[in-house]
């Protein structure tokens, strides 16, 4: 299982950003697949997924700014981020797993892509 995200950088706070993972075709259509994102000295969170069945979830800290979305023709997810602040400030990673929903499995992760908001 191969992912690889891209997209992160630097934004002032109420900027965008959009965070790209592209993933093995083999595992892109039966896999849940998620963004996560770890602050220094916090655990590593889930921000948001796409359940094995489409349906998508966000943690509440980013309902309404963020959007998760996939191409299935690129295999490809992307996180769409709008209005970010300062405590979206993390690595981001990429993360699919086998079953319903990505909470639930023991996840393939893609190298972290550092985000940081500027206030």
């Amino acid at each position: 299982v191969q992912l690889q995200a891209s997209g992160g950088g630097l934004v002032q706070a109420g900027g965008s950003l959009r965070l790209s993972c592209a993933a093995s075709a083999s595992i892109f259509s039966d896999y849940a697949m998620g963004w996560y994102r770890q602050a220094p000295g916090k655990q590593r969170d889930l921000v948001a997924e796409f359940t094995s069945g489409g349906i998508s979830n966000y943690a509440d800290s980013v309902k309404g700014r963020f959007t998760i979305s996939r191409d299935n023709a690129k295999n490809t997810v992307y996180l769409q981020m709008n209005s970010l602040k300062p405590e979206d400030t993390a690595v981001y990673y990429c993360a699919a797993g086998r079953g319903s929903s990505i909470r639930y499995t023991v996840p393939y992760w893609g190298k972290g892509t550092q985000v940081t908001v500027s206030s």
